[in-house]
Formats: structure tokens, sequence, C-alpha cells
């Protein structure tokens, strides 16, 4: 009798307790919730990042985009002939004896290459890599729509590695450029160009990166780094953005393998623009030029100079009958400033030379054993390559 009393209290406690349990939850629902471990801001997705309700336009399709400027995009052509030997044993004394005296003599043979190039403008005027047209004896461009022409080389430029070319055909499209450096990491961009000489291709990416320099690939460098699929074949083609004006000119690929990887590289077309219009005017680019090579102030070497701070370059060679070496610059020589700028790095001193039209001086201040020397160097013509 006692058991089943205990049993019954038990019972009504535990059906008090859940009819409070549910008076709780349901006047006051804030009682029982958990307090966050990390604040997370919530929000809904922008009315500008909704997906268009006709998929036909907007950012789920470029193909107006791609429409607009592959006509401006051509196929290059090159070849040139090259000396083959008949054999690579021809030398060996072994086989001379059997087959002959055959040393020095070799065959002519046609070596032909593809790239790309991009219509600049309707004169005929093409914009393309200088690595696409190197050495060639002829060049011919391919339009998109099938009409062909051979092509003049204007001038090129092997610091930059960009050429202009110039084809004479009427009524050519010509792409239109942007100009501005509006460009920012995200923006999606389309690569354009013949890859292994298949036909015209577009591949999409976004930019990963701007300004881009020291890679080593050419002397002047401020690339555009993107994921756009870049592979032999694309060098001298377009990089578009969404709404088909010229960005940059494709150049390179970082590969182990040769094919694309994610990380190719495009000659933003504010520095593209500037050299092809020296090109045109005169034929090359016009360039300062000091004739020197520096070295970087390191802590041990401004240890070894006597200097209390890392600011200037070290003159590690001078150039024969150059500008620096007619005014009294000397290997060993620190400079610090250009035009009263400091200078802390080989780049930025080669930069503030080349801005200065040749027949110009420059104001240099030096540091030689000691001793702090202000010179007047008057500056020439960058050879090209050099």
């Amino acid at each position: 009798m006692r058991l089943g009393k205990t049993l019954h209290f038990i019972f009504q406690s535990i059906t008090a307790g859940l009819a409070a349990a549910l008076v709780v939850l349901l006047f006051f629902p804030g009682l029982l919730q958990r307090e966050a471990v990390v604040e997370i801001r919530e929000g809904t997705t922008p009315a500008e990042l909704q997906p268009p309700e006709n998929p036909a336009k907007g950012p789920v399709s470029y193909a107006q985009a791609v429409a607009q400027a592959t006509p401006a995009v051509v196929n290059i052509h090159t070849a040139k002939r090259v000396r083959q030997r008949l054999h690579p044993l021809q030398d060996d004394p072994v086989f001379q004896r059997f087959f002959g005296e055959t040393q020095g003599k070799s065959r002519p043979q046609l070596e032909t290459s593809l790239g790309s190039g991009v219509i600049i403008s309707s004169e005929g005027y093409i914009l393309t890599n200088n690595h696409v047209i190197a050495g060639a004896e002829q060049i011919s461009v391919m339009l998109k729509d099938g009409r062909s022409a051979t092509a003049q080389l204007v001038g090129s430029d092997s610091d930059t590695d960009l050429a202009v070319l110039r084809i004479q055909i009427d009524g050519l499209p010509a792409i239109t450029i942007n100009r501005s450096d509006g460009l920012k990491v995200g923006d999606v961009v389309l690569a354009i160009g013949n890859p292994f000489g298949i036909g015209q291709t577009v591949t999409m990416g976004i930019v990963s990166a701007t300004g881009r320099s020291q890679l080593g690939i050419n002397t002047f460098e401020d690339f555009i780094q993107t994921d756009a699929a870049i592979n032999p074949g694309n060098s001298g083609g377009a990089l578009i953005n969404p709404y088909g004006q010229l960005v940059g000119i494709n150049t390179a690929i970082f590969s182990r393998t040769g094919g694309s990887q994610g990380i190719g590289f495009a000659i933003p077309v504010s520095l593209a623009g500037k050299v092809m219009e020296e090109i045109i005017e005169h034929g090359y680019v016009v360039r300062g030029w000091l004739g020197v090579e520096g070295q970087e102030l390191t802590p041990m070497l401004a240890q070894s100079f006597g200097l209390r701070e890392l600011v200037g370059v070290v003159v590690s060679a001078v150039a024969r009958d150059g500008p620096a070496q007619r005014a009294g610059i000397e290997p060993g020589d620190v400079i610090t400033q250009v035009n009263g700028v400091e200078i802390d790095t080989p780049r930025h001193l080669m930069e503030h030379i080349t801005q200065v039209p040749p027949g110009n001086r420059v104001a240099l201040q030096i540091l030689r054993s000691g001793q702090t020397l202000n010179l007047q160097v008057a500056v020439s013509q960058r050879p090209n390559g050099g």
C-alpha cells in the first residue's frame, strides 16, 4: 500500500514538472536558449548578387563579351629557316671512317610556330608578344572571319616582351581598350587565344593578383595574375573583362609540366598601350640608360661601407664607355639618390633612370670611401634588351 502511494507521488511530480517546462517553453523561450560560443553575423544575399531571372543575361553568360572581343583576336603563324645537322654522329671519327667526311654539312629546315595577337586599331596595328615573332622571317595573320594577310613587324621590345605588327586589310575589327587601373583581385576575366593551334578558344577565371614583379620573366614586370587557363599558343592573345574590353595581353604561365596549372600572367593594357605607342612613333621604346649593374645593399655590405642606414644601391659593374663610366662612376660606389629621391633597390634605380628622356641629365648622389659626391650624368637611350 505504501509502495503504491510512493509511485503515485512520483508520477504526479513528473507530470507537474513536464507541465511547468511546457509553460516556460511557450511563454519564456529565451530562457532555454544557449549562449553562442562565437558571434556570427548573418545576413541575406544582396539584391545585386541574386541570380538573374533570365539566365541568358548577366553573370551566368559572357557570350556578349566574347562576341564583341573575339573578332579582334587573331592567330599568328611564323616561319624561319634553320640549319639542321645531317646526323648527330657526323663528327665522330668512327662514323667518318665508314661514311666519309661530313663535318660541317647541314641542310636547311623550315621551323614554324603559333601564337596569338590582338587588333588594336582599324589601321591594322596588332599587339602581340615579342617571343611569338622573335627571329621570324615570315609572319602571317589569320582573322576569325577566315581572312589572312602577311604582317610586317613595326617594332618590338624584349624588355617587356611586346611587339607590334601591321597588316593591310580593309574593315578590320578593333578591340575596345579599358585603360583604367581599376582591375581588382576577384574580378572575372576571360582569356582568348589559339592554344596548341587548335583554334580560337575562350577560358574564364578571376584576377588572382595585380602588380606581380620580380618573377624573372621580363626586365620590366607589372603582371596581372589570373587562373584563367593560358596554354602554349595563347601568348599574345587578349585578356578581357566581362564587358569585352581588353585589360591585358596574355604572356606567360607558371607550370612544371608546360600546361596550365592555374597561374598565368598577362601584361596590363596600361603598360602595353604605352609600349605600343612608343613603337609606332619611334620604332622602339624610348628609355633612359645609365649603364650600371646594381646590387641591393645588405646589412653586411652596409657595415663594410660604414653606412648606418640601408639606403642605396651598390654599383657592381659599369658598362664600358657608358653614361656612368663617362661621368666617373666606379664599381663599389653606392648610389643613394636620383634627382633628390632616395633609392633602395636596383629595380627602383632602373625605374627612375628609364623615365629620364635620353640626352637629359640626372643628378646622382653617391657614396665613395665614406665621402658623399654629387654627379650630373647625361643618360643615353637604353639598348633594346639591355
